[in-house]
């Protein structure tokens, strides 16, 4: 393992370390044990100052995706901190040029919410045609009347087009287990997969996204959160779909632009949506809870005690490298670190 001379942070005995959330009990346990851990366990989001305060006290910080450490904040902290240590996969709310610039690593926990993510997304793609919202809502209002033979038709899976943007490993993950239910897979990505790839999961490129969009019956959302992707889904490309269609979220809320999805579901231009991720989280619209065909989740895609622990467990490994002067083996942009 190469030696890590980028950072010259390293801490004398245990790091201490700033954990910003709860985290599964086998993990705080284990953290406690290896380092001079600062745990939440009463999960209250940290504020802005709180978080200042820890960075200019700490040797690593340890957030998530629901903290914000921004330019300046990077620019508070301590000389001692040498370590953001990232609880889960994507990083676009931590700024990782500031980072770079006062040498300061980032890591993430890549890979572990594959498969969570991917169930969560096939909940979508099978629930929004066949209005299982509806439905649900339909019995426990107490107005179900009983079967009949044109209730609540929904759209058959076999044969429709899902349309996935983004075939890194989630993606790939939906089309394994889209495969099962006989829909005909296309897929937008910044490079085509291998010919073997395409052939595993049934899928065909397609290389303009607006052709994806209009093509699609679902279309399913996996790509991450940059500035060239934030609204990636705007009111032009809404407007190209068909009108029986519909569209699953389970990455950033901010890839769709929240009112132009809203006034498409709303004038019937489409059939509905699945959402677990919103642009302003944990609010969420209520013209969308009150629709009869969105599914609203609480952003649970990775919410398993499997995938919880597993992040966890990549946390303490990356930190336990970097204390002993190794690179991390899940560091972010390596190539900013000098």
């Amino acid at each position: 393992m190469a030696e890590l001379h980028a950072a010259p942070h390293f801490p004398s005995g245990k790091p201490k370390i700033v954990v910003t959330r709860h985290l599964m009990p086998s993990v705080e346990a284990r953290m406690s044990e290896l380092y001079d851990a600062a745990l939440n366990t009463d999960d209250e989001p940290m504020s802005r100052d709180a978080l200042i305060a820890a960075m200019q006290d700490c040797d690593v910080l340890v957030p998530t995706v629901t903290d914000r450490v921004d330019a300046e904040m990077i620019a508070a902290a301590g000389d001692r901190l040498g370590l953001i240590a990232n609880f889960g996969a994507g990083t676009e709310h931590i700024d990782l040029a500031a980072a770079a610039a006062r040498k300061i690593l980032v890591t993430n926990t890549p890979g572990v919410f594959t498969d969570d993510t991917a169930d969560i997304a096939m909940a979508g793609i099978i629930g929004v045609p066949r209005r299982i919202r509806e439905g649900t809502g339909l019995v426990r209002s107490g107005n179900w009347t009983g079967w009949a033979p044109s209730g609540l038709l929904g759209r058959k899976l076999g044969g429709k087009v899902l349309g996935i943007v983004g075939m890194g490993r989630i993606g790939q993950a939906v089309a394994h287990r889209a495969r099962a239910f006989g829909l005909e897979t296309a897929y937008y990505n910044r490079k085509q997969l291998p010919e073997a790839v395409e052939s595993m999961f049934g899928a065909r490129f397609v290389g303009d996204i607006d052709q994806l969009v209009s093509e699609a019956d679902i279309l399913t959302l996996h790509c991450p959160l940059t500035e060239e992707t934030r609204g990636l889904l705007d009111a032009r490309r809404i407007g190209l779909m068909k009108p029986e269609a519909s569209i699953i979220n389970t990455a950033r809320g901010e890839l769709i632009d929240q009112e132009a999805l809203i006034a498409a579901l709303e004038e019937g231009r489409l059939a509905g949506a699945g959402l677990d991720v919103y642009p302003d989280e944990p609010n969420v619209d209520r013209r969308l809870i009150k629709h009869p065909n969105v599914m609203t989740l609480p952003h649970i895609g990775s919410a398993t005690v499997e995938g919880r622990e597993a992040s966890g467990e990549k946390v303490i490994a990356n930190i336990r490298f970097w204390a002993d002067g190794h690179r991390p083996p899940d560091q972010v942009l390596t190539a900013l670190i000098k």
